[in-house]
């Protein structure tokens, strides 16, 4: 089988990744998608690093056996834990990770107020410190863990009173006390609430999310090796998930966003 026609596979801790998934099928529509969702073990973002790099291999692993020709970590956490390891694993296909879209807020306007939501586990890494480090002189940067927030996401829960709530304890504080001029998602998950961060923020504060870049990442990585699937019928999308159950929210949330 040429290698081209192959599809791409998409991993996340679970249903979250479906916000780059549809960034990539908007970009690239001729291509074929599989998307393993592991929601039986979710959240990633409360695990230990190595519980999470060993998950991520694991899945990874499968989905390479089963004939892929690029792999696609949607998962700012799982991409922190493993995604050096994956990259030395898997010479022989692209491998591309996701972190938060920091670079394009901070560089907004001069010295912008960049609020940067997260997993407790992703604010504690140091990828994601080293990353605040670089923009620390161009944006004042205020790391915001959010506990919880993505559990809504994986019950298929985006915008309803609790949602609202959890929102408004945690980005409250800020909004109140100074002027914030972006926030950036930086979970996957995210992005499927951002219409209630909306709601909160205002039409004021730019919001932006890391989908979008990492699908420009993956046609350009496909381009660079041979592998880009540039025309023909519109490509198909699968999913699996290690909660059987999930597969019909994956596929609501995914039509949802086209």
């Amino acid at each position: 089988m040429d290698k081209k026609n192959l599809p791409i596979a998409f991993f996340d801790s679970g249903v979250g990744g479906i916000s780059v998934l549809r960034e990539a099928v908007k970009l690239l529509p001729y291509e074929d998608y599989l998307f393993f969702g592991d929601s039986a073990n979710a959240p990633y973002g409360t695990k230990t690093l190595q519980e999470i790099r060993q998950l991520t291999l694991t899945h990874a692993h499968r989905l390479y056996e089963t004939g892929i020709k690029a792999l696609v970590i949607a998962c700012n956490t799982a991409t922190s834990a493993a995604i050096n390891d994956l990259r030395s694993i898997y010479t022989d296909i692209p491998v591309i990770g996701i972190e938060p879209a920091l670079k394009p807020a901070a560089l907004m306007s001069p010295h912008p107020t960049v609020i940067v939501m997260a997993t407790p586990l992703t604010v504690r890494e140091k990828k994601f410190h080293d990353l605040l480090g670089h923009y620390a002189d161009k944006a004042d940067v205020i790391p915001l863990a959010c506990p919880g927030l993505m559990e809504f996401v994986e019950q298929g829960r985006t915008d309803d009173a609790e949602v609202i709530s959890c929102l408004s304890d945690l980005l409250s504080p800020y909004l109140s006390s100074r002027t914030v001029d972006a926030i950036v998602l930086g979970c996957t998950h995210y992005p499927f609430v951002e219409p209630a961060v909306r709601k909160l923020a205002g039409n004021h504060v730019r919001i932006f999310d890391g989908g979008p870049g990492t699908a420009r990442e993956l046609r350009r990585r496909l381009t660079e090796n041979g592998l880009l699937h540039g025309c023909g019928n519109p490509g198909t999308v699968t999913f699996k998930n290690s909660l059987p159950e999930k597969i019909e929210l994956s596929e609501r949330l995914l039509q949802a966003s086209l």
